[in-house]
């Protein structure tokens, strides 16, 4: 009897704020894609900046779109810190060393891998990486909706699905690292600054395909799963009834 609830389906999850999610997405785009490109070739083609220093300049974008988050929200979450930790970590490793436009490329690109470093060895913490990505971006923010993803760790099928999507995520985030890596070495600085958004939020938008397919793939195996388990338990207790 105690086995019973761990097998149950779970629970829908309580309405959402459509229109919150759409303004977060947007707001994501235009500060992390839009504006660093725009940003970087008018600083260097109209006002005749080194493109280490437009390079530069034009990674303010994303601490303005953290910065714009945590307001919003109200609140330092796990996703925010992660993420305020690698604004740092990018600052940092970007005004150390060789300040030329090729080292600060090779350097963006590690931070990305080391992202994927670190959502590997989240796998050994009580919970992966892609449990707070997954709140972050699966909810409207509310408390409601907070609650509900939380009590989805009760679930084992859930917490599989979370490791697994964390190793995915960490090893396929390795790969883009090396790739661009590779890359800065073989195409010129406007090109990159161009193509590097593109192939990260690309790689994003592919993983965000892969996970929406994978979370809705889980969670219909895990339906089916429930549903045997209850036709197994009634026809248990029409057999006790008819010996």
């Amino acid at each position: 009897m105690s086995a019973q609830p761990a097998q149950a389906a779970q629970p829908a999850p309580p309405a959402r704020s459509g229109g919150a999610a759409a303004i977060g997405l947007v707001l994501t785009i235009a500060l992390n894609v839009v504006a660093p490109i725009v940003t970087y070739n008018t600083l260097v083609d109209d006002h005749g900046w080194s493109e280490a220093s437009a390079l530069l300049a034009s990674g303010a974008w994303p601490v303005l779109d953290s910065a714009v988050m945590v307001a919003w929200r109200r609140k330092l979450d796990e996703f925010a810190i992660v993420t305020l930790v690698f604004l740092v970590i990018t600052a940092v490793v970007s005004l150390a060393g060789a300040q030329s436009t090729q080292a600060l490329l090779v350097k963006d690109s590690v931070v990305t891998g080391l992202f994927g470093v670190l959502c590997l060895a989240t796998l050994l913490a009580p919970r992966p990486l892609m449990f707070y990505f997954g709140r972050k971006f699966g909810t409207d923010g509310t408390p409601a909706g907070v609650a509900y993803y939380n009590g989805l760790w009760q679930f084992e099928g859930f917490r599989n699905a979370q490791r697994r999507m964390t190793l995915v995520w960490g090893v396929v985030y390795l790969i883009e690292a090396a790739v661009r890596i590779a890359l800065s070495f073989v195409l010129d600085t406007s090109t990159m600054v161009t193509l590097s958004p593109f192939m990260i939020y690309g790689t994003l938008g592919g993983l965000a395909l892969w996970t929406v397919r994978f979370v809705k793939r889980t969670k219909a195996e895990g339906e089916k799963r429930a549903a045997a388990a209850a036709a197994a338990a009634v026809g248990g207790q029409a057999g006790d009834l008819t010996a």
